[in-house]
Protein backbone atom coordinates (compact mmCIF):
# COMPACT_ATOMS: atom_id res chain seq x y z
CA UNK A 1 0.00 0.00 0.00
CA UNK A 2 1.37 3.53 -1.09
CA UNK A 3 0.07 6.60 1.21
CA UNK A 4 0.31 10.38 -0.25
CA UNK A 5 -0.59 12.99 2.19
CA UNK A 6 -1.45 16.46 1.38
CA UNK A 7 -2.91 19.50 2.92
CA UNK A 8 -0.64 20.46 5.52
CA UNK A 9 0.48 24.15 6.03
CA UNK A 10 0.80 27.45 8.07
CA UNK A 11 -2.10 28.51 9.35
CA UNK A 12 -2.71 31.11 12.27
CA UNK A 13 -4.53 29.67 15.32
CA UNK A 14 -8.00 29.36 15.39
CA UNK A 15 -8.20 28.64 11.68
CA UNK A 16 -8.80 25.19 9.34
CA UNK A 17 -7.07 23.16 7.47
CA UNK A 18 -8.00 19.37 5.88
CA UNK A 19 -5.44 17.02 5.36
CA UNK A 20 -6.02 14.20 2.91
CA UNK A 21 -4.28 10.62 2.23
CA UNK A 22 -4.74 8.99 -1.10
CA UNK A 23 -3.97 5.54 -0.89
CA UNK A 24 -3.31 3.17 -3.47
CA UNK A 25 -2.14 -0.61 -4.36
CA UNK A 26 -4.98 -2.66 -2.07
CA UNK A 27 -8.62 -2.24 -1.94
CA UNK A 28 -9.14 1.13 -0.05
CA UNK A 29 -12.46 -0.14 1.51
CA UNK A 30 -10.87 -3.14 3.16
CA UNK A 31 -8.53 -0.42 5.52
CA UNK A 32 -9.41 0.81 8.63
CA UNK A 33 -7.10 3.86 8.19
CA UNK A 34 -6.09 6.14 11.09
CA UNK A 35 -4.08 10.23 11.48
CA UNK A 36 -0.99 10.02 13.84
CA UNK A 37 0.92 13.31 14.60
CA UNK A 38 4.37 13.77 15.85
CA UNK A 39 6.23 17.13 16.92
CA UNK A 40 9.83 18.26 17.88
CA UNK A 41 11.19 15.87 20.38
CA UNK A 42 7.79 14.33 20.98
CA UNK A 43 7.07 10.40 20.16
CA UNK A 44 4.07 9.54 17.70
CA UNK A 45 0.53 10.20 18.88
CA UNK A 46 -2.91 8.78 17.72
CA UNK A 47 -5.24 11.45 16.48
CA UNK A 48 -8.23 10.04 15.05
CA UNK A 49 -8.72 6.36 12.60
CA UNK A 50 -11.86 5.16 11.02
CA UNK A 51 -13.66 1.90 10.09
CA UNK A 52 -13.75 0.41 6.65
CA UNK A 53 -17.26 1.15 5.77
CA UNK A 54 -16.51 4.76 7.43
CA UNK A 55 -19.55 3.72 9.66
CA UNK A 56 -16.93 4.05 13.24
CA UNK A 57 -14.91 6.92 14.18
CA UNK A 58 -12.17 7.18 17.19
CA UNK A 59 -10.61 10.45 18.39
CA UNK A 60 -7.93 10.66 20.87
CA UNK A 61 -9.16 12.45 24.08
CA UNK A 62 -6.68 11.14 26.37
CA UNK A 63 -4.47 14.72 26.27
CA UNK A 64 -5.30 17.50 27.95
CA UNK A 65 -5.83 19.09 24.23
CA UNK A 66 -7.90 16.36 22.53
CA UNK A 67 -8.96 16.83 19.33
CA UNK A 68 -12.17 15.59 19.69
CA UNK A 69 -15.02 17.90 18.78
CA UNK A 70 -12.26 19.71 16.34
CA UNK A 71 -11.45 17.48 14.26
CA UNK A 72 -13.40 15.08 11.61
CA UNK A 73 -12.06 12.34 10.14
CA UNK A 74 -13.83 10.61 6.74
CA UNK A 75 -13.45 8.81 3.73
CA UNK A 76 -13.98 8.31 0.27
CA UNK A 77 -13.93 5.18 -0.76
CA UNK A 78 -14.73 5.78 -4.47
CA UNK A 79 -11.78 8.07 -4.53
CA UNK A 80 -9.53 5.95 -2.32
CA UNK A 81 -9.00 8.99 0.10
CA UNK A 82 -9.28 9.50 3.77
CA UNK A 83 -9.57 13.20 5.23
CA UNK A 84 -8.64 15.17 8.19
CA UNK A 85 -10.62 17.97 8.98
CA UNK A 86 -8.95 20.41 11.23
CA UNK A 87 -10.84 23.01 12.85
CA UNK A 88 -10.31 25.61 16.24
CA UNK A 89 -6.51 25.17 15.32
CA UNK A 90 -3.93 25.61 18.24
CA UNK A 91 -0.19 25.67 18.70
CA UNK A 92 -0.22 22.35 20.24
CA UNK A 93 -1.95 21.34 17.07
CA UNK A 94 1.72 22.10 15.27
CA UNK A 95 3.80 18.49 14.04
CA UNK A 96 4.14 16.62 11.42
CA UNK A 97 0.89 14.46 10.30
CA UNK A 98 0.86 10.84 8.94
CA UNK A 99 -1.91 8.61 7.53
CA UNK A 100 -1.60 4.84 8.16
CA UNK A 101 -3.35 1.86 7.36
CA UNK A 102 -3.92 -0.92 9.54
CA UNK A 103 -4.10 -4.25 6.99
CA UNK A 104 -4.02 -6.40 9.63
CA UNK A 105 -7.73 -5.95 11.28
CA UNK A 106 -10.80 -4.38 11.18
CA UNK A 107 -10.70 -2.86 14.09
CA UNK A 108 -9.37 0.17 15.41
CA UNK A 109 -6.51 0.62 17.55
CA UNK A 110 -4.48 3.96 18.83
CA UNK A 111 -1.24 2.32 18.69
CA UNK A 112 0.58 2.87 16.05
CA UNK A 113 2.97 0.01 15.81
CA UNK A 114 -0.75 -1.64 14.68
CA UNK A 115 -0.43 -0.12 11.71
CA UNK A 116 1.29 -1.61 8.71
CA UNK A 117 1.68 1.13 6.14
CA UNK A 118 2.74 4.88 6.71
CA UNK A 119 2.48 7.94 4.44
CA UNK A 120 5.13 10.59 4.38
CA UNK A 121 4.07 13.04 6.51
CA UNK A 122 2.11 16.39 5.73
CA UNK A 123 3.53 19.43 8.00
CA UNK A 124 1.06 21.36 9.96
CA UNK A 125 2.02 24.18 11.80
CA UNK A 126 -0.40 26.88 13.69
CA UNK A 127 1.15 30.53 14.91
CA UNK A 128 -0.58 31.95 17.88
Amino acid sequence: VQLQASGGGLVQAGGSLRLSCAASGRTFSSLVMGWFRQAPGKEREFVAAITRSGSSTYYADSYADSVKGRFTISRDNAKNTVYLQMNSLNAEDTAVYYCAVRSRSVLITTMPSEYDYWGQGTQVTVSS
